[in-house]
Formats: structure tokens, sequence, C-alpha cells
């Protein structure tokens, strides 16, 4: 057989499912029978009764061990039944109230404050400088950093002798980067869900209400442009969610992770190239041609999913309606849309399976336009020796095993008002060219 263009998918006689992803090129084979092989499906967790502590103390990122993490950059607190930000807390206010997410910086950076610092002369913005400086001249708060700079120091492999040698202001040099640094967290609150009775009840996103769950999206896009606002050199930020160890999770505690970058990367590239030559390509390859082979599992009136072809791991994707082609640049309900959908995959999806959740969006500096996108990929299978010598890829489940895993849960779900109400399947209207980036006006004036 020839080459497969990119896009198609080629069921054989014997039900081998070919297929490669439209945008990146990658070639993936179902092949019948390869997920009952051990390793192919994940394990059910083992359910051992839970030992309840409230406030949670399960890990660092639990609501008991506040300051076992760096210092707070901002958290979102119920106050009067409503949801509020509140911004650089001081140390004394850590623990004045309960907070249903925090954005904390991540202690060991993938992109770290001396990248920044070495490769383009950044020092910290006025607002987070101030806020280092009050944070520090209070005794609770610069205890408070040199327990987490000592904790750092520890984890990357000194002695306690060597910890013990260093000056204060040796091991404050290494605070900009809790005050100013580009890779930060947002974690809610909950370890397990309310109520558990057993280790298996963590609270992932598919637990979250949908009100919680759009707060989490919210407070995640607010998150970045701060950073964009501090940060003159950045061009992108990086958005994904790494839910269970299996996923890269440090925690099995909920949080998604901004990374601050200076260029676009490579793939994202690839895409925006794409894009610039067939500027509705994300119609036409990704939206209309799930339309046009019942690959849609659910859609609102401003967000689509379904299942995406081409993935190493079973992927669903789901796609902004809106002409806006920045998360920042979406109406609130626009936002909420689109956070609906994607808290409804994840509870459809189940707290037990491992998946990574990758945000894509129009880069701050780019004219050519891309939807606002999220993949959900179930981290089920591990790539091993024949994917790395042919770089074909072999996925445990077909496209229409992962939908039709999905649909019934999502009916379900519904019924149940765990998620929003909206069209599953073939209820959707599934029109061609829903997606309406391509109409966006952010570039016209170039």
């Amino acid at each position: 057989m020839s080459r497969l263009d990119r896009g198609a998918v080629h069921i054989m006689p014997d039900g081998t499912e070919k297929h490669i992803n439209p945008f990146t090129g990658t070639e993936v084979w179902f092949i019948p029978g390869r997920r009952s092989r051990p390793a192919a499906m994940p394990d059910q967790p083992q359910d051992r009764e839970l030992e309840t502590r409230n406030p949670e103390d399960y890990c660092n990122f639990c609501e008991a061990k506040y300051f076992n993490t760096p210092p707070e950059k901002a958290r979102v607190s119920i106050e009067n039944n409503g949801f509020k930000v509140l911004s650089r807390l001081d140390p004394t206010a850590i623990f004045s109230q309960s907070a249903e997410f925090r954005r904390i910086p991540n202690l060991f950076e993938i992109v770290t404050i001396n990248y920044w610092k070495k490769n383009y002369s950044y020092r910290l913005s006025r607002a987070n400088r101030e806020w280092k400086e009050r944070y520090l001249a209070d005794p609770t708060g610069r205890d408070h950093v040199l327990s987490i700079i000592d904790m750092k120091l520890h984890y990357l492999g000194q002695s306690g002798d060597q910890i013990t040698r260093l000056s204060v202001d040796e091991k404050l040099d290494w605070a900009d980067g809790f005050f100013g640094g580009g890779h930060e967290l947002i974690i809610p609150r909950r370890h397990y869900v309310a109520g558990a009775t057993s280790e298996t009840q963590l609270s992932s996103s598919g637990e979250l209400s949908p009100d919680e769950h759009y707060h989490y999206f919210h407070f995640t896009i607010q998150s970045m442009e701060d950073i964009y606002d501090n940060n003159r050199y950045v061009r992108y930020i990086a958005i994904f969610q790494n839910w269970r160890k299996e996923a890269g999770a440090s925690f099995d505690h909920l949080h998604k992770q901004l990374v601050a970058l200076d260029e676009w990367g490579v793939s994202l590239q690839r895409e925006l190239d794409m894009a610039n030559k067939n500027p509705n390509i994300y119609n036409e390859a990704a939206a209309n041609y799930a339309g046009y082979n019942n690959y849609v599992i659910c859609e609102n009136d401003y967000a689509v999913a379904f299942v995406e072809p081409g993935h190493r791991h079973p992927t669903v994707a789901i796609y902004s309606k809106s002409i806006n082609c920045r998360p920042s640049e979406h109406t609130a309900e626009e936002r909420r849309g689109f956070s609906d959908i994607v808290q409804a995959v994840h509870a459809a999806t189940g707290a037990h399976i491992s998946c990574n959740e990758e945000w894509y969006y129009m880069p701050r500096d780019s004219i050519v336009k891309i939807p606002w996108h999220v993949l959900i990929k179930w981290r089920i299978n591990i790539p091993a020796g024949f994917e790395g010598g042919t770089k074909i890829y072999v996925n445990p489940m077909s496209l229409m095993e992962l939908r039709d895993y999905l649909v019934p849960r999502l009916f379900e779900l519904r019924s149940g008002g765990h998620i929003a109400s909206f069209a599953v399947a073939e209820e959707c209207p599934v029109e061609p060219n829903s997606l309406l980036y391509y109409r966006s006006k952010n570039c016209d004036d170039f």
C-alpha cells in the first residue's frame, strides 16, 4: 500500500487502522488484539480505605501545607458566595482563608529565572520586586522563603552541611524565581473528592463542577496574561496538565502548568506555516473531517470535541468556534462554553485514566490565525522499540472505540447533572466550517 496522505484514515480487511495526523505527520496504527496485552490498558487502582484528614495534608499541594510550596502569586477564594482573585499575598494572609485555586511558582523550573537573566538581562518588574521586598521584610515570609530554598537545595543533592554553610544572602539569590519566574502551577484545593472514603477517589478535572472548572480555566488564563505583562521577552506560554504520575505528574493532586518561552517551538511553527498556506486548514482537516466521519463526541455553541487521528495515545481534540484566536480574547461566554466541553470530556474519561491536557493557541506575536484548541491524551500505552525504529506508533484503541467509550458516559453524566447540557454524538449539528477563527479581526491592521 502506498503511504497515506496526511489526515487519511485507512481501515484494512483484518481491522488494522492506519492514520496520519494532518498537522504533525505522525503515523499511527491500531492493530486488533494489541490492547489485550498486559501493558496496553491501565490497571484499576487498588481500593484502599482513605484516612480522612481535614484540612487535607496528603501532599505538598494540599491545603494544610501551604508553606511547603514557594510564595503564592495569587489565589481564588470564595467571598460573599462568589469567586474573588487575590494577588501577591503577604505571608500572614496565606492561612487566613482557604484557597479554591492557588497560583504558585514551580520549585523546579523547566525554563529557569537564570535563563531569562543571563540570556536577556531580565529583571523583576516593579510590581514583583516590591512584592519580593515586602514578603522578605516580614519575618514569617523570610523564614518561609529560606525554608523552601533549603528544601530545593536538598532535592538538588546538597548535604545538610553544604546548605548550612551558605549565607542568607547566597540563599536569597535563588528567590527571584519565586517572585518573577515564568514556570507556574495552578492548583485546585481538593486532593480527594468531597466525602471521599477511598484512595481511588482523587479529585480530577472531571470531578470539578462545571462552575469550578470554568474558574480553574479563567484563573489559568489570567495567570498567563500576568506572566506576559511582567516579562516582555516571553513569546509564548506553554499550558498543560499532567494527570497522575503515568502522565508525568509529581503528585496525584490536580494542577495545570504554565511555562514561559522565548520561541514558539517547532511543532507550533509547523502548524502556523500550514495555516498560513491554507487559512481554513483547521476546519478542513480537523472539525469538518471529524463531522464527515462520525468522530464528533459533543458540541455546544462555543466548542466542538472529537476524536482526532494520528496521535501516539488515544486523543480527543476540543476546538473553540470563536472568531477570537487567543484564550484571553475570548468573551466570558465563549470561555465558559469551551471550559464546559473540556470538563465533560475529562468527566467521561474518568479519574482513573492518566492523561495530558495540552493547550494550543495563536501566539502573541503571530499574525497567522489558528483556533484555540485543547488535546486530551490518554497515557495508557508506552511507545517502545518498534515505534522508535519505525516512527509508526501503535495506539491501543481505534478511533471509533474511543468515541464509543466516551459517548455513553456523556449521556449518563448529562442526565445526572454532572456536566453542562449540550449536544452529544448524533445530536450535534456538525455544520461545515464551524470554527470561525479565520474571520478573526485581530490581524486586520497588519
